[in-house]
C-alpha cells in the first residue's frame, strides 16, 4: 500500500473534517515566539476549506500531563491561525467529549493533552478518546508530522475510527525524507549537533552507509573528542557512549566516510551568556585559562569554516541540532555559519526541525532560504533511523528497508 492523500477523500463540499495539526509552538507569557508550525498547517486547511469543507482542528501543546493548565492553552494559537487563514476561527475550550461540535468554518479544540487518554498506554482508553474526537467530523486528515512516531489517540486510533488520509504537510515531509534515505544526490553531508550523542546514535548507525561526510557539533562533540582520547573539562560528556562512538569512528573509516570532529572549541568559565570565554584547540580544552573547569559552548571559528566549506560543496545536506548554545550571542557563531552554508547549497538543504528550526529563525534566516525546514524533530530522526512510524503506517505508508 501507499500513503493515502487528500486526493482520495472525494467530494468534501458540505462535510466537516477533523484535522490533526502540530501546533506545539513555543510560548512566552502567552505569546507565540515562533509560529512556524502554525504557518505549516495553513496549506492543508486552506485546501480543505477551498473544497467546501469545514474543519475541526485538534492538536497538543507542551506536556500538561493530562490535566487542564492555562499555561498550555491553544487559545492564542487559534487566534494566530485565524490571522494566517484570514478568516474567523472559533476556539472551543473543551478537548473532545465535553466540546460541542463546531459550527463555524474553522474550529480549534483545546489542547488534546488536557485529557490523559490522548497519551494513555492503554489502547482501549485511547480508542475511547478517538471515538469522542470522531464525533467532530466524518473524515480525518492527519497533518501533524511531529507526532507520527507516537501511538496516540489523535494520531493512530482516530485514523482507524474515521476514513483517514495524510495532509499536505505530512506528504511533503515524507517526500523530502525519502530523498535523504533512498536517492540522495552526492556528495551527501549530514550535520549533527544538539546536546546528547545518545539521541543521534540511531541516525548515525542508519546513515553511515549512505553519506559522504558526517559533521559533529553541539554538546555531543565532546563525547567524540573523549573517544579520540582528549580531555574535555566540564563540557557535556556521555561517558557510557564513548565505546559506541569509537566503534562508529572505525566503521566510518572502513566505509570511506569522513567524520569531521571540531579542531577548535569556544570554552567558557561557566554556562551563562556573559561568561568569560576563549577559543582553544579541541585537544587542549583543559589548557584554557579555565583549566579543568572550562566548559565548551560552541565550535571554534576554524571548525565553523571547515564545516561551511564541506556543506557548501555538498548536493544534499541534512542538519539536526545546533552547533553551540546559540541562545547566547557569544556562542552562536558556529550555528550561524552552518545555517549560512546551508543557504548556499546547490541542491537539497534540510533543516531537521526542533532546535535547528528555532535556531535559524532566532538568528534571522527566512524559511525560504532553505530547501526544507522540517516540523518534526523527533519524527524526522526516527524516520532517518529506519524505525516504524505508527502514525504513518495507519495511513497506508510502508517503510522501505
Amino acid at each position: 500500500m501507499s500513503l493515502r492523500t487528500l486526493d482520495t477523500l472525494g467530494d468534501l463540499a458540505g462535510t466537516r473534517v477533523v484535522v490533526r495539526c502540530d501546533l506545539n509552538v513555543p510560548l512566552r507569557d502567552g505569546r507565540i515566539t515562533d509560529d512556524g508550525r502554525v504557518r505549516a498547517s495553513v496549506p492543508t486547511l486552506t485546501r480543505l476549506l477551498d473544497a467546501g469543507a469545514s474543519v475541526t482542528v485538534v492538536s497538543h501543546l507542551g506536556r500538561p500531563d493530562g490535566e487542564p493548565n492555562p499555561k498550555y492553552s491553544l487559545e492564542p494559537v487559534a487566534e494566530r491561525l485565524g490571522e494566517l487563514l484570514g478568516r474567523e476561527v472559533t476556539f472551543v475550550p473543551g478537548t473532545a467529549g465535553d466540546a460541542e461540535p463546531g459550527t463555524g468554518a474553522v474550529t480549534v479544540l483545546e489542547n488534546l493533552r488536557f485529557d490523559p487518554r490522548e497519551t494513555s498506554k492503554d489502547a482501549r482508553e485511547r480508542r475511547a478518546y478517538a471515538e469522542a474526537l470522531a464525533k467532530h467530523g466524518s473524515a480525518f486528515v492527519s497533518d501533524g508530522f511531529g507526532v507520527v512516531h507516537r501511538k496516540q489517540a489523535s494520531v493512530y486510533e482516530l485514523a482507524e475510527v474515521l476514513p483517514s488520509v495524510a495532509g499536505l504537510l505530512i506528504a511533503g515531509e515524507l517526500s523530502v525524507l525519502e530523498r535523504l534515505t533512498e536517492r540522495p544526490a552526492k556528495p551527501y553531508a549530514v550535520v549533527l549537533g544538539g546536546s546528547k550523542v545518545s539521541d543521534k546514535l540511531g541516525v548515525i548507525d542508519h546513515l553511515l552507509p549512505r553519506v559522504d561526510t558526517l559533521l559533529i557539533g553541539g554538546g555531543m562533540l565532546f563525547t567524540f573528542l573523549a573517544a579520540q582520547g582528549h580531555a574535555v573539562g566540564k563540557s557535556l560528556l556521555e561517558q557510557d557512549q564513548i565505546p559506541t562512538v569509537q566503534e562508529y569512528l572505525l566503521r566510518a573509516a572502513d566505509l570511506g566516510v569522513t567524520i569531521l570532529v571540531p579542531t577548535d572549541v569556544v570554552v567558557a568559565a561557566a554556562f551563562s551568556a556573559d561568561a568569560a570565554h576563549e577559543t582553544v584547540p579541541a585537544e587542549a580544552i583543559e589548557s584554557s585559562s579555565f583549566g579543568a573547569d572550562g566548559i565548551g559552548l560552541d565550535i571554534g571559528p576554524d571548525t565553523a569554516g571547515a564545516f561551511a566549506t564541506a556543506i557548501a560543496g555538498s548536493r544534499t545536506v541534512f542538519w539536526n541540532g545546533p552547533m553551540g548554545v546559540f541562545e547566547f550571542p557569544a556562542f552562536a557563531n558556529g550555528t550561524k555559519r552552518v545555517a549560512e552554508a546551508l543557504t548556499e547549497v546547490d541542491g537539497l538543504s534540510v533543516v531537521g526541525g526542533g532546535d535547528s528550526a528555532a535556531a535559524v529563525r532566532t538568528l534571522g534566516f527566512g524559511d525560504d532560504r532553505f530547501g526544507h525546514i522540517s516540523t518534526g524533530g523527533g519524527a524526522s530522526l526516527e524516520f532517518l533511523e529506519g524505525k516504524r512510524l505508527p502514525g504513518l503506517e495507519v495511513l497506508g505508508w510502508e517503510a522501505t528497508a
